[in-house]
């Protein structure tokens, strides 16, 4: 049985990703693990790790998708001396394969290099993993093989967050393709039933709509995790709008009901979840 809360803060990186949550027990912060590492030219999650919460170690860190917008503080994470314990990936693919994956679009940058390096370094298993240690809070992950894929999107790490009666999908930068490799899975397709909220696949880009993976899941809400609209395939929230409950979710900020929250609108999103499954939802913009 679950006991206190889960808080999941997804930050405001634009076109990036970046997501952090721990557990409270009686208002006390437990382990914290972060869900990609992307960053602005004026936030830095090593920096908020290290001066805002204090922190020295983050406890878990899972990486979605090996581009660059969703891992573009991981060297900070390093200069910043944050120890990082454990890290998850999609581990059907060796550091060596990623290089030369990666070298294909140029050379490797800082954080791409540090991620080659810990596809090599975080092997072995895991010491405290983390469904045994968030306070209850326990994960689902998902992915398709390389080399089947050879792309960065579809070999994307798809995590479910799970608490109470609360889930949550973070799919990385998932295309239709691989949406429908990992559909053809009769444990994936059981996995996104009763997810309530859906990060979108792709920062929202309609490369990452699959139509077919709302035969399986009617979440309340759907998040988009992006900059200002420049591109027409940008333009999803009536798309992801028709395949969400009627009712949407409250959002405390407002006082009103929300379909679809995206960071370019909203800022940060924070979602806190009780014990009971109940969650309050609380954006840094008024949207």
């Amino acid at each position: 049985m679950a006991l206190g809360e889960m808080l999941l803060r997804i930050w405001d990186v634009e076109h990036g990703a970046c997501a952090m949550l721990h557990h409270l027990q009686n208002g006390v912060a437990g382990r914290l693990a972060m869900i990609d590492s992307g960053c602005t030219h004026s936030w830095w999650p090593s920096t908020y790790i290290a001066r805002t919460l204090g922190r020295t170690r983050l406890d878990y860190l899972f990486i979605t998708n090996a581009d660059q917008d969703h891992m573009s503080d991981l060297q900070g994470l390093w200069d910043a001396g944050i120890e990082v314990p454990v890290l998850y990936r999609n581990p059907s693919y060796t550091g060596e394969q990623m290089r030369q994956i990666k070298r294909q679009s140029g050379p490797l940058s800082a954080d791409a290099e540090r991620y080659v390096d810990c596809c090599c370094t975080y092997s072995g298993p895991v010491g405290e993993p983390f469904d045994q240690f968030m306070g209850g809070i326990t994960t689902s992950l998902f992915w398709n093989p390389y080399p089947t894929f050879a792309n960065t999107n579809d070999l994307s790490l798809v995590v479910f967050v799970k608490y109470a009666a609360c889930k949550f999908l973070f799919p990385g930068d998932l295309e239709k393709s691989g949406w429908r490799a990992l559909l053809q899975r009769q444990d994936f397709r059981e996995e996104l039933k009763y997810t309530d909220i859906l990060v979108a696949s792709h920062h929202g880009r309609e490369s990452g709509f699959c139509p077919e993976v709302f035969d399986y899941c009617q979440p309340s809400a759907v998040i988009i995790s992006d900059k200002p609209i420049e591109h027409e395939t940008q333009k999803m929230v009536p798309d992801y709008r028709a395949v969400v409950t009627e009712n949407g979710v409250p959002v405390r900020t407002t006082g009103k009901r929300r379909h679809v929250l995206t960071t370019r609108r909203d800022g940060w999103i924070r979602i806190t979840v009780g014990s009971n499954g109940y969650y309050a939802i609380d954006t840094e913009y008024r949207g």
